[in-house]
């Protein structure tokens, strides 16, 4: 059994605010789910960074200004679909440099280095199962510069103030004049964002109340799951893109693995997850707290997204 899972299921539906953790969504058919939420015509992310990574790369490249061989630490490294691109320019124009893809899952480091040696047989890759920050701290004890990438619009998944921390987490193992490159969603048309989270296909609602089907597996729970909805809301004051789970009459749930009986009243609501959207002043403003200085933004044509790329201050 999943102690933590179990723990943060036990302290989020019991909590008088639910909420359950959006990272509890990856299971294997939840990251099916998600490669259908990326494939959406109105789920324009994974396009407007692959935009920014195939269009700009060279922009990129010379705007690190290394002037020795360099690592690229790439911290949840996937399935690397996006990252191709630069790592093909760098190969292409014979740029030494290695790749460090981290990955707390083996098997998704397996099949990414499979098919980069396969595609990129010059590549120098070095792959690593495990924690972010303990493999950073190692690399940061090197004189080799290195170029961190945390792609996706990630950082948007967690409250300000778990943003920040992370963000300081980074630079405290690196060293300084390393790079970041953050991938972040920015703000824009609220219906183009809301499109984008409350499709009307249904996909994101199946992949919320997977999270219930994968308790129930798990934990002998038993959630009904036509008893439950999905609901998300953009604020386009503060930024926020919140997803909820609607409990849509009142009931109770047995989690038999864990002893535990949840009640829920009509219209009660299970808050699952934050995506965040940033202004540009906002990513600046984060980056200087953090102890960045903000090298460049590379846009997408819409300017729905950027890559922005953060130098560690002396």
């Amino acid at each position: 059994m999943n102690n933590t899972f179990a723990k943060d299921i036990i302290d989020g539906l019991t909590a008088k605010n639910k909420h359950l953790s959006s990272k509890y969504f990856y299971d294997d058919n939840g990251s099916r789910i998600f490669q259908e939420i990326m494939k959406m015509p109105e789920y324009y992310l994974t396009d407007s960074e692959f935009e920014i990574l195939s269009l700009q790369a060279q922009q990129i490249v010379e705007a690190l200004n290394f002037d020795q061989p360099f690592n690229i630490i790439e911290l949840g490294a996937g399935d690397g679909f996006k990252t191709f691109k630069l790592l093909e320019y760098l190969v292409d124009k014979a740029i030494d440099f290695n790749y460090i893809p981290i990955d707390i899952s083996k098997e998704a480091i397996n099949i990414l280095t499979k098919k980069l040696k396969e595609r990129l047989p010059k590549l120098s890759i070095q792959p690593k199962v495990g924690d972010y920050f303990k493999i950073l701290h190692e690399t940061s004890k090197t004189d080799t510069p290195s170029l961190l990438l945390f792609l996706g619009g990630n950082i948007g998944n967690y409250p300000e103030d778990d943003a920040l921390n992370l963000l300081q987490l980074f630079n405290n193992n690196m060293n300084t004049n390393d790079k970041l490159l953050i991938g972040m969603d920015l703000k824009k048309n609220p219906i183009t964002i809301h499109n984008a989270y409350y499709d009307i296909s249904g996909i994101t609602k199946r992949f919320n109340l997977n999270l219930l089907i994968r308790i129930n597996r798990e934990f002998d729970a038993d959630f009904k799951i036509d008893d439950f909805d999905f609901y998300c809301h953009y604020n386009p004051v503060n930024g926020a893109v919140k997803s909820y789970i609607v409990s849509l009459k009142a009931q109770e749930v047995h989690i038999k693995k864990l002893n535990t009986v949840i009640s829920f009243e009509q219209n009660e609501l299970i808050w699952t997850e934050l995506s965040k959207k940033y202004a540009l002043t906002e990513i600046e403003a984060l980056s200087k707290q953090a102890g960045f200085n903000v090298k460049n933004h590379f846009l997408d044509c819409k300017h729905y997204f950027t890559d922005s790329l953060w130098e560690k201050l002396a």
